[in-house]
């Protein structure tokens, strides 16, 4: 066999893994989403979307979902501000102000990937030992900085290789025209890199606002919209979580009504990600 006969061989074999790698990946969300969808359509009413639980909701009683779509909305939303305040700084300290083999860069870019990998159920219980320690309550707050803590290596990491992207050039061309650092942090790799931080951002979001574990003994969990950073909020993972433990097939099938609507909120998440970042790319130097 010749080498060229070869190459064609590998070529061609690593093109049907290719292919075939695509369509597993394609088919299961197809998969996924198809069965929610069949699911959730005897269940998908307007009520779900506007009404609170009333008594006996979870025992198919009249009712809907709308304290945790808005507890998850809050939580979530809150979470993604306090993750934006604590990575921001850090990504841009690494970048222009560390020096990149420090050993200071390496480490803390070490201790993000761990933490990136640490499961959402231990989140959750460090934010419940926290908890007992300063005799709180479980809460939105309490909510809020668990999935922010849970949100921070995400969005960090994702800005770390974003802000690195930014041509070197550009920012030494505004220290030489007498910019600080802070100012070239902000005015410079930050509108450079803003396509890429807001896709970070919203990618945080969208895995903040479908966690389970992390809020399952911080949040807690109540049948009211909640109105006070102190008081208790359910979420729709949670709120799909009690659905389906019920022997009721109706609030079943509620369930995955819930399931849909939390898959297109983070649908919706990811194609504003996709879209912002198109428009705002535009502005950027390439």
């Amino acid at each position: 066999m010749t080498l060229g006969s070869r190459r064609r061989i590998e070529e061609s074999v690593f093109k049907v893994l290719m292919i075939g790698s695509t369509a597993v990946v394609v088919s299961s969300l197809l998969l996924i989403l198809g069965t929610v969808i069949v699911k959730s359509l005897p269940a998908l009413r307007l009520s779900m979307l506007f009404q609170t639980p009333k008594g006996g909701y979870y025992l198919g009683k009249e009712g809907g979902i709308l304290n945790a779509i808005l507890g998850s909305l809050y939580l979530a939303g809150g979470a993604t501000l306090f993750a934006v305040a604590a990575s921001l700084p850090v990504v841009l300290y690494l970048n222009l102000y560390a020096r990149a083999s420090s050993p200071l860069s390496t480490i803390t870019r070490f201790a993000l990937d761990v933490l990136w990998g640490v499961p959402s159920i231990v989140y959750g219980a460090f934010g419940f030992i926290v908890m007992m320690t300063l005799g709180l309550r479980a809460s939105l707050l309490a909510g809020m900085i668990t999935v922010g803590l849970l949100e921070i290596p995400i969005m960090a990491r994702a800005m770390d290789e974003v802000v690195r992207l930014v041509p070197r050039p550009l920012l030494d061309a505004s220290s030489a025209l007498g910019a600080t650092r802070l100012e070239t942090a902000l005015r410079v790799a930050v509108r450079q890199a803003l396509p890429g931080i807001i896709t970070a951002v919203l990618i945080a979001f969208g895995r903040g606002i479908g966690d389970a574990a992390s809020v399952l003994f911080t949040a807690g969990f109540t049948d009211s919209v909640p109105t006070s950073l102190l008081r208790p909020a359910a979420t729709l993972p949670l709120a799909i979580f009690f659905q389906l433990g019920s022997p009721v097939p109706e609030v079943q099938q509620r369930a995955y009504a819930s399931a849909a609507i939390l898959t297109l909120i983070v649908l919706a998440v990811s194609l504003a990600s996709r879209e912002l970042a198109r428009r705002l790319r535009k502005h950027t130097i390439r």
